[in-house]
């Protein structure tokens, strides 16, 4: 089956719920045993406590495990929960981790606060690095975490290199695949071990729940499945409702987000006081090529860099949105807008202009357009008569 046709049939069982289309919601943390052989473990019992499973959590682990081509899949609270875990799973004390510089900054915060207290040491690496990481590879070198694009700055890596270097060093690769979703980019064709995802963005896709997934190949799914088991991440039912409730619609979401994510790309970057627009699917775009080699599809997220403006004029603008809210998510039906900050250590990062990160919600762009340039002209920007 094509992508599009999993994200509608996988995980899906009518006939074990009583002919409902979609799998029910179990509250439940008591699983009761019928017999005293079975729970000595004599005979098999498919759920055993809340925390390990229900037939809600099942069914999206493996509608994620179906579609991302992994061999395995665990649900965790929220984004940053399964971006811990897939590094826990595979670092102990006294390694060495090697982690984009363009990495989500709650993800650089694990790296620079928790992890450190456990003795594992990360090393930042530029996102560019493609199959120089090499040079970056120690003997207690253990995982190389990527994000592509990356936060804030949209770099796209060239993950096939990474992940040829790593397997010929026996180092394991993570990736954080929440801006392209299952369904606009393989890992694990791509040659990576470990799959995280925020759920809360495009799978979930109404901005009302928080929910995070790891997927493993075979290599790493076990390790997983301990580690998750043994921290005690276990997600809502309610949550994974409305996850996979979401998840039916997503193949026809993320087109709609991509098509209108584009067409503002577009003409941003005809305006005059734009510097940059770093979005990886516009043909001219920083990491463009590698993008189209390597994914599907698009989405709605990206950043612009405006001409140099005040706190003043920023404010002018986006106090006074009337179609973009300011909130620190994305992946919901809406559009949404925030001044954005780089922080880097691998490489120098020269800031210049005003950086504002982009989500493009299922609006009519025209609505869109208008609503932005409205903001410009507060700011103190002048459209050109062509793109007024």
């Amino acid at each position: 089956m094509k992508d599009k046709t999993k994200a509608i049939l996988t995980g899906r069982d009518p006939e074990a719920h009583h002919g409902a289309v979609n799998t029910p919601v179990y509250h439940a943390s008591t699983i009761l045993y019928p017999s005293l052989d079975a729970i000595r473990g004599r005979v098999p019992m498919t759920y055993k406590y809340g925390r390990s499973g229900t037939p809600t959590s099942r069914a999206l682990e493996t509608a994620i495990t179906e579609i991302e081509g992994g061999a395995g899949c665990v649900l965790t609270p929220s984004g940053a929960s399964a971006v811990a875990l897939a590094i826990l799973s595979v670092v102990k004390a006294g390694d060495h981790i090697l982690m984009v510089d363009s990495a989500y900054a709650p993800t650089r915060r694990l790296c620079d606060t928790f992890l450190l207290k456990m003795n594992i040491e990360t090393e930042y690496y530029a996102p560019n690095i493609g199959a120089g990481i090499v040079d970056k590879l120690r003997d207690n070198t253990s995982l190389i975490f990527t994000e592509s694009p990356g936060s804030q700055t949209f770099d796209v890596q060239d993950i096939p290199a990474i992940c040829a270097v790593a397997k010929t060093h026996n180092v394991k690769t993570a990736i954080d695949n929440t801006w392209a979703s299952p369904l606009y980019f393989d890992p694990f064709s791509h040659g990576i071990d470990l799959s995280a995802q925020a759920l809360t963005k495009y799978v979930v896709g109404h901005a009302d729940a928080l929910l995070g997934s790891v997927t493993a190949n075979d290599a790493t799914l076990e390790s997983v499945k301990d580690t998750h088991a043994q921290l005690g991440h276990c997600a809502g039912p309610d949550d994974i409702y409305l996850a996979l409730r979401g998840l039916r619609t997503l193949p026809t979401r993320l087109a709609q987000h991509a098509r209108n994510a584009l067409d503002i790309a577009t003409w941003l970057n005809s305006l005059p006081f734009v510097q940059d627009v770093l979005y990886p699917a516009l043909p001219g775009a920083p990491g463009h090529d590698i993008w189209k080699r390597d994914f599907k599809g698009g989405s709605g997220l990206f950043a612009v860099r405006l001409a140099p403006c005040s706190e003043d004029q920023l404010a002018a603008m986006l106090d006074n949105m009337r179609l973009f809210g300011m909130g620190y998510s994305w992946g919901g039906f809406e559009s949404l807008i925030v001044p954005a900050a780089v922080k880097r250590t691998a490489e120098t990062y020269e800031e210049t202009g005003q950086l504002l990160r982009l989500h493009i919600g299922l609006e009519d762009v025209d609505d869109l357009k208008a609503d932005l340039a409205d903001g410009f002209t507060r700011a103190g920007y002048v459209l050109s008569s062509s793109s007024e």
